[in-house]
């Protein structure tokens, strides 16, 4: 049986995303003073009483306004109500009841869903406030107090949601479920990519640089396979971030690669690669994922004889350590080449994940060494003994010789260049160790 959900619902700046992260155990989404720091969904699992259920950080909700980001907000929080099996209404008790918590309470009594009313920010321990009897005027039972920051109360929250579900069964997640991290530069397509997978508007899209600026979790299922697919935010210039917002949000793309088993690298087809899309794919290099490179917006580029293999060549010209990644060209918008990522994610996992019998991988070896003799300097030859795998995620491999100087990098990246040629190692980087016979590690 699948998780419950519980979604986290209120007005901007109320407390919900540190509600959330008291839930979750850290600090996953954005927190700060300012209204609308958290524009789309977060999710995160919490356990209570040994249930395991799926808590979603929304937007605020401003039921009147008319801001263009806000009204998006208020679409994704609805978007969360949808689909929550029970909706904690968080508000505050030091503002008291405003028109917006009116029309917001108003909103959840047409979901006909469970509701559990919470006034935040009752920092003391012992009798509640007077303040909090007013918020029975919002006709949706009794209110719980708390107070997120200080962690009071949380107990009896969680209790109460527990209390609402109905026969909770936890979810153990599939192995078989591929992790996939959605990274690029800001507007390069990510958010539309997911939205068209799953047809419908999951993720905030908009032409407002930054949108994004949490990292959004969404499961999938499809004839291919089961996808975890987290849209991260844009990643932007160091020397351009100068807002801590979009500190955060960097941090967070990056601790979305490495939770990933695989990468799509979103290059907007008309702007071609940039140093900031090297700098992008770097980081997926470096953290040993899977890697395919995604060129989107390909429906607008003009297109001649060969365009396709030309525009291929520049990119490999410029990711030249991502020579082994696949390149696949589509467009969010009208769905074009789409659905191959997902043959192609399936495969780079594959591939990621491979383990060589160490007998092959040997007779590999000496074929590499018959083809092409080691170095060799001031008349000392290097010497190869064997390899073995060590580990995957990526493919690790211990090459042990009779002198690591006479190892040049060179040499590393043939016998690299060997592998892949009989065995694939399609869209994964390969680490390799060189020891020296009888060095510990």
């Amino acid at each position: 049986m699948a998780k419950k959900v519980v979604a986290i619902v209120g007005r901007p700046n109320v407390g919900k995303s540190t509600l959330f992260n008291v839930f979750a155990g850290e600090k996953i989404s954005i927190i700060k003073d300012v209204p609308g720091v958290t524009r789309d969904r977060v999710y995160a699992d919490c356990t209570w009483r040994g249930t395991t259920f799926q808590i979603i950080d929304t937007g605020g909700i401003e039921p009147e306004s008319d801001d263009i980001i806000l009204k998006q907000m208020r679409r994704q929080a609805m978007l969360a109500m949808d689909i929550a099996d029970v909706i904690v209404f968080i508000t505050d008790v030091k503002a008291g009841v405003t028109q917006s918590d009116l029309a917001v309470a108003e909103m959840l009594r047409k979901t006909k869903k469970p509701v559990i009313l919470v006034c935040n920010k009752c920092d003391r321990v012992g009798k509640p406030p007077m303040e909090l009897y007013e918020f029975y005027n919002l006709g949706l039972g009794d209110p719980i107090p708390i107070s997120a920051n200080g962690k009071l109360g949380i107990g009896e929250l969680l209790d109460e949601i527990y209390y609402k579900f109905d026969n909770v069964e936890n979810e153990i997640e599939d192995e078989e479920t591929i992790r996939v991290a959605i990274i690029g530069k800001p507007n390069a397509g990510k958010s539309s990519l997911i939205n068209k997978i799953l047809g419908e508007d999951r993720v905030i899209v908009s032409d407002i640089a930054g949108t994004t600026r949490d990292s959004i979790d969404t499961s999938f299922k499809n004839k291919y396979g089961k996808y975890i697919f987290v849209d991260t935010a844009g990643i932007r210039r160091k020397n351009k971030v100068y807002d801590t917002l979009e500190k955060y949000s960097v941090l967070k793309a990056m601790n979305a690669i490495e939770k990933s088993d695989v990468c799509l690298i979103m290059i907007d087809a008309t702007e071609g690669v940039t140093e900031q899309d090297e700098k992008i794919a770097g980081l997926a290099h470096e953290a040993g994922k899977g890697v395919i490179i995604v060129i989107n917006k390909w429906d607008l580029v003009e297109k001649e004889t060969n365009t396709m293999a030309v525009y291929k060549k520049k990119v490999y010209e410029k990711l030249a350590y991502l020579s082994y990644a696949p390149i696949i060209f589509i467009s969010a918008m009208t769905g074009q080449r789409v659905n191959n990522i997902f043959e192609m994610i399936n495969k780079v996992n594959e591939q990621n994940a491979l383990r060589v019998p160490t007998g092959l991988l040997n007779d590999t070896l000496s074929e590499a060494i018959a083809i092409t003799q080691p170095p060799s300097d001031k008349g000392r030859r290097l010497k190869i003994y064997y390899m073995t795998q060590v580990s995957i995620r990526p493919p690790t491999f211990v090459i042990f010789v009779n002198s690591k100087p006479l190892m040049h990098f060179s040499y590393v990246r043939y016998i690299e260049n060997h592998l892949r040629k009989q065995f694939g190692f399609i869209g994964t980087p390969i680490h390799m160790i060189i020891r020296e016979k009888g060095e510990k590690e």
